[in-house]
C-alpha cells in the first residue's frame, strides 16, 4: 500500500448521515469507486480499530480506513494502520468535516494546526506530526454559541443533500488527483474549485 486515507467520523448508524461523518461517507464512494475485489463485503474489519477497504488507482496501492475509536481518538487507528501497511505519514489523508466552509466546498492541505477539529488534534497527536493531508469538506456553519457539538451530529437538511452528494463527488475526485499527479499539482488543481 502507498497510501492511507483515513475517513474520519463515529461508527455505528445514528452517525452515519450526519455532518461530522462527511470524512466517512467519501471514503465510502471513494472505495466503492476504487475497491479490488468486487464480490466481497467493500470494507472489512483491520487489523486494529479501523474497517479496511484495499483499492487501487491508475496502478497505485490505496487503503482505506474507518477508524471505530470514535472521532476524538482517531489518531489512534490511524497511527497503527500507518505502521502496519508501512505508509509514511506524508502519504496519509485525513477526511474531515470543516464547518467554516459552505456544504459544497472542500479544500486540500498538506500540513496545519488542527483547526480546533478533535480528530485531526487526534492524528497530530498519534502521529507525532502536523505533515499530513487533510480533505476539509464543507459542513457549513449554521449554529450558535454552545451549539457546535448538537450541530455536527445531526444530518444534513434536505436542501443540502444535492450539494452534499456532488461534493462528496469532488472530494472523490481530489482524492483521485492527488495519488495521481502529487501534492503540489493536486493543491493547485483542487483549490481553485468553488
Amino acid at each position: 500500500m502507498e497510501w492511507l486515507i483515513v475517513g474520519l467520523g463515529n461508527p455505528g448508524a445514528r452517525y452515519a448521515e450526519t455532518r461530522h461523518n462527511i470524512g466517512w461517507m467519501v471514503a465510502d464512494d471513494f472505495a466503492r469507486k476504487h475497491t479490488i475485489t468486487k464480490n466481497t463485503p467493500l470494507f472489512s474489519a483491520g487489523k486494529g480499530d479501523w474497517y479496511e477497504a484495499r483499492c487501487t488507482v491508475g496502478g497505485t496501492d490505496v487503503a482505506v480506513i474507518l477508524p471505530t475509536t470514535y472521532m476524538n481518538l482517531s489518531g489512534k487507528a490511524a497511527a497503527h494502520a500507518s505502521r502496519h501497511f508501512h505508509i509514511p505519514k506524508e502519504r496519509i489523508v485525513a477526511l474531515v468535516d470543516e464547518y467554516n466552509f459552505p456544504v459544497g466546498r472542500i479544500h486540500l492541505k498538506n500540513s496545519g494546526s488542527d483547526g480546533g477539529h478533535n480528530g485531526t488534534s487526534s492524528m497530530i497527536e498519534e502521529l507525532g506530526t502536523k505533515a499530513f493531508f487533510r480533505l476539509r469538506c464543507g459542513i457549513d456553519k449554521k449554529f450558535g454559541p454552545g451549539e457546535l457539538v448538537d450541530y455536527v451530529l445531526k444530518p444534513f437538511a434536505a436542501e443540502e443533500i444535492a450539494s452534499r452528494d456532488a461534493m462528496i463527488e469532488k472530494a472523490v475526485a481530489a482524492l483521485e488527483t492527488l495519488i495521481e499527479v502529487g501534492a503540489a499539482r493536486a493543491m493547485q488543481i483542487v483549490n481553485v474549485q468553488k
